[in-house]
């Protein structure tokens, strides 16, 4: 979920952008991340994941699969997470990564192709670490 959110929001915000740098549309992020994955892992990650319309239950076909045959045989795949959708995404996110990546000259890439836990450190980690101070020949 978490990436499908950040990755939604990284497309949507270029699209609606123009494609123009976080800046230059009102935005003036102060660091920069980008999670590196590769497409296979994202695909077998997302297109895999099916809901229980009856119970509601979240699975993922290889490391969360349904308790039970029965469970198993009523799982429903959003329509997001068909296999053509996922592709779809990540083409769009993928376009202008290099171009973002030349004008984030500072940004950070973190390997995301580990379990979820491992990412989640990975980024607190950077995160925790204070800002440069800015002095007065910077502005």
């Amino acid at each position: 979920w978490y990436q499908r959110r950040v990755r939604e929001a990284v497309v949507s915000t270029q699209s609606t952008a123009g494609r123009r740098p976080l800046p230059e549309a009102g935005f003036a992020p102060n660091r920069v991340y980008f999670l590196d994955c590769p497409t296979d892992t994202i695909v077998e990650r997302l297109s895999l994941r099916r809901i229980d319309p009856v119970t509601g239950g979240q699975f993922h076909l290889i490391y969360n699969p349904p308790p039970s045959l029965e469970m198993k045989r009523r799982l429903k795949v959003n329509p997001k997470d068909a296999e053509a959708a996922v592709d779809e995404d990540v083409l769009a996110y993928e376009s202008p990564i290099e171009e973002m990546m030349d004008y984030y000259v500072s940004s950070q890439t973190i390997n995301a192709d580990q379990d979820p836990h491992t990412v989640f450190e990975s980024l607190e980690n950077l995160l925790v670490k204070p800002l440069p101070k800015m002095t007065l020949s910077a502005l």
